[in-house]
């Protein structure tokens, strides 16, 4: 049930509370408001029912009014974190209503108003964050051929913009996997979330369209909850527009909120500049949209204390490799397997940081491999820094396990909710900074005197956290257990003033034992009395005449004393004074520390660098890993290769290495056969991710390897399907194949696994032949290629092409038995030894058995079987065809004799309807 704040027709008199609630829920329909009453958040209506279902609490109901009763459903407010969190898991917006004064100072009704709004995109608490992955909040604006692209990170205030061309907007809303993503509020979906995901998304949310708040530009969010709707079981979100569903977390806002002038000076507005030359977007109009956007919406979802955001670093698509969602998923750079195990992915082998800061880092270099080779160069150093000197790499691991998540702590900071433990975490971190910037100096220290300078430590703040938080910070902030005694002498005074009245009470149960001879005479407590003297029934004759009676029991009476009410005073008046006090100190550090903001957010960026560059040099060091040469040519040169993470896997020397040699000059395109389970795809994969860890600035499994930087890593591996879309298997490999064939480059690595496999053998050999031909062939492409299938025929290439080179899988056959060597070596294999995996697989025997019967029969001599590079392309059309060419054939005589230069073109169509005419009727054949 809910009524409206004008409901003269219900005859209902609400109460205050009740009709303060409504109006603020009116302000925030789509969102699920936790309304804070004393200890509790509490939830109305169909917010209560819906918060008593996704969080299996009690629904209960409260009297608001004469006659009226509202289900109601609350959670404690001192541990609200977990809760939220499982809310905004579901996809639930949360509008969080405090209370703005004191119920025991306020007169009358106490104020409350919401002071944020939680959406995925802009939370802040630990409960809802992975440490290791950034939490972004993305705004897309477009314009035509171009879109503007912006992201935050309020929890490390990361933010960055750019202006790039449509095409490449989906690669990098993959890279960067936006919690939520804002748009222009529209009747359809944006033209870049394309049709092949319309249907593909059943199921996922799109965020409401509705307006947040008192109606600032309309911001939207995401709807409470999700409903059936009526027509049946299409589940929907409030405010959806009756958008069909997209796989990407949408949020509408009014368009004007995109506005460009409105975006700028919100910007403007933010970093309290005058223009935004400084950040290079001045010229990019749809970048400075989608960033103002953004900004706008921060301030509409934190209604007191903004977060931090760092300088807009606005950068440029072209400056980083781009890598499709398939190449990622592929080479398993951070999932992998059916399972999408997260601990065999590339990512899990490489990722031996020891801080989040570090982590996150991480993962934002191998999603965008660099294209620049002097800051390549710059990584590489790092990491060799630490490579070379185990006694320094062992230094900075060792303090880096002290330092925590500065930047995370940062943002609390600022945002006013930092713990009062963190701050003394915040301390360790910054003077940890001191041993790291060490392990810089000495040998080789000019390669990385760019990151010492960022490791500059900020003593100011070490000392005032020092000075102003206790060492060990117990308890919740305002009961005096948070501020260090001798930081501030009035609230020491207060202290020493609470505890020696609280001490005189907690001595005065026992003197006054002794003085009245009441062995069970109690001093107690409670909030309606305060401080009292019990005595029971058989002890009320021995009561003293200065006891003052306060309350009969059953069993007894309470007193008090002037002296006992004396000493209550000054104990409650201590502790409501320490509670503000301490309160107030704690805001007024925390001041302080921002004010420091960016010299510990340099820090902390440095501390991550620091991280990341001792880490890799760890998993060099310990799986024997080289430094590539990299340069601008166009060649890739690899000697004993191997896959870092089947070698972790397969454990110290059990990985069989492989060499790689590709060049656009020659040898451009390897087209590898073998068996299955040989190692092919492991081999061709292994090569693109040796190329992207030189690109992240990484050490690379190799005895030596020689990389010429590439622009872009395709990859066509696996099969499957889109069967949301209506897409086969086959249908997606051509997808996937005609998007590298359109967008690869000369400078391009190209990895293609079994291409042609989903359909017949025939039409899969022709389109793989024709596909290494393009490759080869066509002078925008002629990029480097490994092309691994089991068409054999496809070898014949190497005779006729003079950039591609056969190699294969070695394999030794023995009684009847394979045995895989994994050795890549030059020449094609003829055999693919499909029935030997087969049977290794575990198929029943009496399957394996028939399979080398059928096997044997098609490859007798003599048999019917056409080998397909021999057969025509239109032979399945006219399998009724004759054969032209078998011996003593009297057509074939009947052909060879005829004049055919002098035949006219009359003559030659009569005669080939002729022997047309006695192929078909062998009985009337010349003899």
């Amino acid at each position: 049930m809910s009524l409206s704040l004008s409901d003269p027709a219900s005859g209902v008199t609400l109460t205050p509370v009740r009709r303060q609630y409504l109006k603020i829920k009116h302000a925030y329909p789509d969102a699920l408001v936790l309304f804070r009453l004393g200890d509790f958040y509490e939830t109305f209506d169909d917010d209560a029912r819906l918060a008593a279902r996704e969080l299996e609490i009690t629904l209960t109901s409260r009297n608001m009014g004469k006659g009226l009763k509202i289900p109601m459903a609350g959670v404690p407010a001192h541990s609200l974190e977990p809760y939220l969190a499982r809310l905004i898991k579901k996809g639930h917006k949360v509008a969080i209503c405090e209370q703005l004064t004191d119920p025991a100072t306020s007169r009358g009704l106490v104020e409350r108003d919401v002071v944020r709004v939680v959406t995925p995109g802009t939370v802040l608490e630990s409960a809802l964050l992975d440490q290791n992955s950034n939490n972004y909040l993305a705004a897309v604006v477009e314009d035509g051929p171009a879109v503007g692209l912006a992201y935050v990170d309020i929890s490390t205030g990361e933010f960055a913009a750019t202006q790039l061309p449509s095409e490449r907007l989906l690669p990098e809303l993959e890279r960067i996997a936006p919690a939520e993503i804002l748009v222009p509020a529209a009747d359809s979906l944006p033209s870049w979330v394309g049709e092949e995901n319309r249907a593909a998304a059943m199921g996922a949310g799109v965020m409401g369209a509705a307006a947040m708040g008192t109606g600032v530009k309309g911001a939207a969010v995401m709807g409470a909850a999700s409903v059936e709707s009526k027509t049946g079981g299409d589940k929907r979100r409030p405010g959806s527009n009756d958008f069909p569903f997209t796989p990407y977390p949408l949020t509408q806002l009014n368009p004007a909120t995109f506005d460009l002038d409105l975006a700028r000076a919100g910007l403007l507005a933010q970093y309290e500049i005058r223009s935004l030359e400084s950040f290079g977007c001045e010229n990019l109009p749809l970048a400075v949209r989608a960033a103002g956007a953004i900004v706008d919406y921060l301030g509409q979802t934190y209604k007191t204390v903004k977060p931090r955001l760092a300088a807009l670093s606005v950068y440029s698509s072209g400056a980083y490799m781009v890598l499709d969602p398939q190449t990622r998923r592929n080479l398993e750079l951070f999932q992998a397997g059916r399972w999408e195990n997260r601990k065999l992915s590339l990512l899990s082998a490489l990722d031996l940081t020891r801080t989040p800061m570090g982590g996150r880092l991480l993962r934002r270099w191998m999603g965008q491999p660099l294209l620049q080779l002097e800051e390549l160069e710059r990584r590489l150093d790092a990491v060799e820094h630490f490579f070379k000197d185990a006694f320094r790499r062992g230094d900075a691991r060792t303090a880096l396990t002290n330092v925590a998540d500065l930047e995370r702590v940062l943002s609390r900071v600022q945002s006013g909710t930092v713990a009062p433990r963190e701050l003394i975490a915040l301390k360790t971190g910054i003077t940890a900074s001191a041993r790291l910037a060490a392990t810089l100096e000495g040998e080789g220290a000019d390669q990385v005197a760019w990151l010492f300078r960022q490791l500059s430590p900020v003593p100011e703040v070490a000392a005032l956290i020092e000075e102003s938080i206790a060492p060990d910070p117990a308890g919740s902030l305002g009961e005096g257990n948070i501020i260090r005694e001798g930081f501030s002498p009035e609230l020491d005074e207060l202290k020493i003033a609470s505890r020696d009245a609280r001490g005189f009470i907690a001595g005065l149960e026992a003197r006054e034992r002794e003085r009245t001879g009441i062995r069970n005479l109690r001093v107690g407590y409670n909030q309606v009395f305060g401080y009292y003297i019990e005595i029971s029934k058989a002890n009320l004759g021995q009561v003293p005449d200065d006891y003052t009676r306060r309350q009969t029991l059953a069993n007894g009476e309470r007193y008090i004393v002037p002296e006992l009410k004396e000493y209550e005073s000054l104990v409650l008046n201590a502790r409501e004074r320490i509670q503000e006090m301490e309160r107030s100190l704690f805001r007024q550090v925390c001041s302080q520390i921002g004010n420091y903001a960016e010299s510990i957010g340099r820090l902390a960026a440095g501390i991550a660098a620091l991280d990341v560059f001792s880490a890799l040099a760890e998993v060099a060091a310990v799986h024997g890993y080289v430094r590539p040469r990299l340069n601008l040519d166009n060649a890739i040169s690899i000697k004993d290769g191997r896959h870092p993470v089947v070698e972790q896997t397969l454990g110290p020397g059990a990985y069989v290495p492989n060499d790689v040699q590709l060049s656009n000059e020659d040898a451009r395109i390897v087209v590898l056969t073998g068996p299955n389970m040989a190692g092919k795809s492991t081999y061709i994969r292994q090569a693109a991710i040796i190329v992207l860890m030189a690109q992240i600035g990484s050490f690379v499994p190799a005895a030596e390897a020689t990389i010429g930087l590439v622009d872009r890593i395709f990859t066509r591996v696996g099969l499957q399907d889109d069967l949301t879309t209506g897409q086969s298997t086959f249908m997606v490999e051509m997808v996937e194949t005609a998007a590298i064939l359109n967008q690869a480059t000369p400078r391009s690595l190209v990895i293609l696994d079994e291409i042609g496999r989903g359909t017949s053998t025939y039409d899969g050999l022709s389109i793989a032949r024709s596909v290494i031909e393009h490759l080869h062939n066509d002078p925008r492409l002629g990029c480097k290629t490994l092309f691994a299938t089991h068409y054999h025929e496809l070898t014949e290439l190497a005779h006729t092409l003079p950039g591609v080179r056969n190699f294969s899988v070695a394999v030794v056959e023995e009684e009847g038995r394979v045995v895989f060597l994994h050795r890549i070596v030059a020449g094609g294999a003829d055999r693919s030894y499909g029935v030997h995996v087969a049977q290794l697989a575990g198929l029943p025997r009496a399957v394996v058995n028939r399979a080398w019967e059928v096997l044997e029969e098609l490859e007798r001599p003599g048999s019917n079987r056409k080998s397909p590079a021999k057969r025509s392309s239109k032979s399945e059309s006219a399998a009724r065809q004759m054969p032209l060419f078998q011996p003593d054939q009297p057509l074939t005589d009947a052909v060879m004799n005829l004049d055919i230069p002098n035949l006219t073109p009359l003559e030659a169509i009569n005669k080939l309807y002729e022997l047309q005419e006695k192929a078909r009727n062998p009985e009337d054949r010349l003899s």
